[in-house]
């Protein structure tokens, strides 16, 4: 275990499962405090669990990143848990038809 992270906060949306809970556990073990996200609950605590187990600090949100709202209060709850937010990793993604991007339409983006 490292300590490159040590007194950081990482969050990471996504953390449930796959790229997000791997890099939500390397976070932790750089000693980072971790606020991990997620849709599915179950796959979130089990992320916070395996960083707990290893003597690391997190914290779960269940948050859908499709809702400004859900959003908003992860933020808030990371702040208000541990102070501030160093890193985002933005892994959750949101599911649409495949397309370019540039042929997004406005309602995509808000």
């Amino acid at each position: 275990m490292g300590e490159q992270f040590q007194g950081k906060v990482a969050l990471v949306t996504g953390g449930g499962s796959g790229i997000g809970r791997a890099t939500a556990l390397a976070f932790a073990g750089e000693m980072a405090k971790v606020v991990v996200t997620d849709i599915l609950v179950k796959g979130g605590e089990e992320t916070v669990r395996m960083i707990k187990e290893t003597g690391g600090k997190s914290i779960f949100v269940k948050a859908d990143v499709s809702k400004q709202s859900e959003v908003e209060g992860f933020i808030l709850k990371a702040i208000e848990s541990y102070g501030r937010i160093d890193f985002a990793f933005n892994n959750a993604g949101i599911g649409q038809p495949p397309s370019l991007t540039a042929d997004y339409g406005k309602e995509i983006w808000d």
